[in-house]
């Protein structure tokens, strides 16, 4: 009979823990995708470029998330809200066009590295976002852009 009073006692002590998680919500990612400071205003950007950054990228690289339905589920939220500050603070391309010239060039030569290597999109971000996967046409689009805005930049 103790054992089942224990056994209950944890059991409301974890669901309490579990809806108290619930009220401590992240800040959302909740800005403008695009804005003054934008990479497009920097690097020449076509329409197709536009749409792979927008697809596979902008969601944990850029000033606005678009979130699916289990972020409000805690701690699911905190560890989507983490990882979205740690790609922004990596590359944000909101803000890209206000990086030095130099510190832009090495990141757009990390993009190609990054998705040369199949490291972006990152797998357990494409596991659930289907279309964030790259084709090898999109990742030749998003070398060929690259290449191109490094040039840009150098002259």
């Amino acid at each position: 009979m103790k054992r089942k009073k224990i056994g209950g006692w944890i059991g409301l002590g974890l669901l309490s823990v579990l809806l108290g998680m619930q009220l401590i919500r992240p800040v959302k990612n909740a800005g403008e995708a695009t804005g003054a400071n934008d990479i497009t205003r920097v690097i020449p950007t076509s329409g197709g470029v536009q749409q792979v950054l927008a697809a596979s990228c902008y969601d944990c690289h850029s000033n606005h998330t678009e979130y699916p339905w289990y972020t409000e589920v805690m701690p699911v939220g905190w560890w989507i809200g983490h990882h979205v500050e740690e790609g922004k603070e990596e590359l944000n391309f909101t803000e890209a066009g206000s990086y030095a010239v130099k510190k832009l060039d090495h990141k757009l030569e990390e993009i190609e590295e990054e998705v040369r290597e199949g490291k972006m999109p990152p797998s357990d971000y494409t596991r659930i976002h289907e279309g964030a996967k790259l084709t090898g046409e999109q990742k030749q689009l998003l070398y060929d852009w690259v290449k191109e805005g490094r040039e840009v930049l150098r002259n």
